[in-house]
């Protein structure tokens, strides 16, 4: 049994031409609530406890989907993100550097077979409150 497992969806990262234009028009026409990182969506998981999933348009010549070469990377909630690391690696999994740790959680990164680059984020979703 896997100790280290993902939770749900943690944000969506994709590259536009003008960020500000972008999320101007999702607050426009879909009623984003928009602010310098994009749009925070919250929701309630199955415990009931508060959690959030992040919509993040980048500039379109950003490194930060690097190695990936596509225009857009997913971040994945997880628990328990260092067991998860350890698992993923002994099952061959490339890794990107180390966890890096914040007030609002802990991050690493891999690469999937098509060669794009996933986030893997252990939050403290309390940081937001």
């Amino acid at each position: 049994m896997k100790k280290g497992k993902v939770t749900g969806i943690g944000g969506v990262f994709f590259k536009t031409e003008d960020v500000n234009e972008t999320k101007e028009w999702y607050k426009k026409h879909l009623g984003f609530n928009t602010d310098d990182w994009g749009c925070t969506f919250w929701w309630k998981d199955t415990n009931d406890n508060k959690a959030s999933t992040q919509w993040s348009p980048f500039k379109k010549d950003t490194n930060h989907f690097l190695p990936s070469k596509k225009d857009f990377m997913v971040n994945y909630r997880v628990e328990n993100l260092k067991e998860l690391l350890a698992q993923l690696k002994a099952e061959g999994v490339t890794i990107l550097g180390d966890i890096e740790e914040y007030s609002y959680g802990k991050f690493a990164w891999i690469v999937d077979l098509d060669g794009n680059k996933i986030e893997l984020w252990e939050p403290i979703d309390e940081a937001f409150l």
